[in-house]
């Protein structure tokens, strides 16, 4: 028979534990719109109303895309004792009235700040305001800080204390408040940025709306200013998977889906715009590698062909699956990429990516890719179900990913 003193102990432990587990910030992927590509610096308060109300109507928030996150340009510097101040003409009712609206809408807002004096577009930023600038932040009942790192050192050991400083002051601010590293991945976050207080850390450079940067080998693309593609993106982040994991993510940046080739900052370096079928392979990418998942096109103006991949269920249900385990490359050769993802439920989910120009038949009995026996299958994007099976047997279009749920 247990002491009573020590059931009276295990209770509070496990109660603990619990209040831990509540509590943890960003336990899932973080999805919302991300205002940078579509408005660039000028957005307003009434453009994120808007993109408020069209995502409840569209059933996006009901899917799980909360967060407005606002990027750069709503700064209007610092009043006469050094609070930051948003913009005047373009948040008139300023930040904390708007987010009240969200929030009244079941949202949450994200806001945008950097490490240095200036932020990467020449507004106010927060290097040797942190404290200040996290309380006023909390005051106007912020969710979510993106943390830019333009016009601040290059090495490791320097934005490791400013990230660290930032989060630090977050902490102490007196509200809950997710952190997003955005240093671009070149000091290595994934080794450092959890500790250093973030949930998410940017893993590359800005994605541009573009399938490929089709560079030879070996070049710098950010140096020669060519922009990273969606392909380009994937190369970096797939091998970050044993980083990522419930309240630590590894972000490959927004979803550049139904941008089409869009003017502005998703459209410079040759963001061109891609394909259907090269945005359904991002939007399934993103989700087997548990990847943020924030929305840039306007949300506004869909098509059906934007809406049906945004709006796919089951791919937003891989990607917020609460083991949090980022999917794993098991096959990258012959231009075939194969990801296995393992889900709560003891299932898998599976993805595979032709990153050919040419359609293929895919030939692969399942344990090649370390699954033993045999599984039901259910195509997440035709909705197509099999039987059980210890193979995959599959035509894949050209730069298309298909994605299967394994169950027993």
């Amino acid at each position: 028979m247990t002491p009573k003193p020590l059931i009276l102990l295990l209770v509070f432990c496990f109660s603990l534990l619990s209040s831990a587990q509540d509590s943890q910030l960003a336990p899932t992927p973080p999805m919302g719109f991300m205002t940078w590509n579509y408005f660039g610096d000028n957005i307003t308060e009434q453009d994120v109303k808007s993109i408020a109300n069209a995502m409840i109507e569209e059933g996006l928030v009901d899917l799980g895309y909360e967060y407005i996150f606002i990027d750069d340009g709503w700064q209007g510097g610092r009043d006469n004792r050094n609070n930051i101040i948003p913009d005047p003409i373009k948040f008139p009712s300023g930040i904390k009235a708007l987010a009240e609206y969200l929030h009244s809408k079941g949202m949450k807002l994200g806001i945008y700040s950097d490490a240095a004096q200036l932020t990467c577009a020449g507004y106010t930023a927060s290097l040797g305001f942190e404290e200040q600038d996290s309380k006023t932040f909390a005051s106007w009942d912020i969710d979510y800080l993106k943390y830019d790192y333009c016009g601040a050192p290059t090495d490791r050991e320097t934005a490791e204390k400013r990230y660290s400083k930032m989060a630090d002051a977050l902490q102490n601010s007196g509200r809950e408040i997710v952190f997003s590293v955005c240093e671009w991945g070149q000091r290595e976050p994934w080794l450092w940025a959890k500790e250093a207080g973030g949930q998410l850390w940017r893993t590359t450079y800005d994605i541009r709306d573009k399938w490929s940067a089709n560079a030879p080998e070996g070049t710098n693309l950010h140096e020669e200013s060519i922009g990273y593609g969606i392909l380009d993106i994937l190369e970096i982040n797939a091998e970050l998977d044993e980083y990522a994991g419930p309240g630590g993510w590894n972000d490959p940046d927004m979803l550049v889906v139904g941008l089409y080739g869009k003017s502005g900052p998703s459209g410079d370096q040759g963001g061109h715009g891609a394909t259907n079928t090269e945005y359904q392979s991002q939007m399934s990418l993103w989700s087997l590698m548990a990847a943020p998942l924030m929305i840039s096109n306007d949300v506004r103006n869909m098509d059906d062909d934007t809406r049906r991949i945004l709006t796919n269920k089951d791919i937003i249900d891989i990607d917020q699956d609460p083991l949090g385990k980022q999917g794993k490359r098991v096959i990258n050769k012959d231009n075939w990429q194969v990801f296995v993802k393992p889900l709560t439920d003891g299932n898998y989910a599976v993805g595979i990516l032709n990153t050919s120009e040419k359609k293929r038949r895919f030939k692969k009995n399942l344990d090649s890719l370390g699954l033993d026996g045999k599984y039901k299958l259910l195509d997440v994007w035709s909705k197509k179900g099999y039987g059980k099976t210890d193979k995959l047997n599959f035509q894949v279009q050209p730069h298309e990913t298909l994605v299967f749920k394994l169950s027993r």
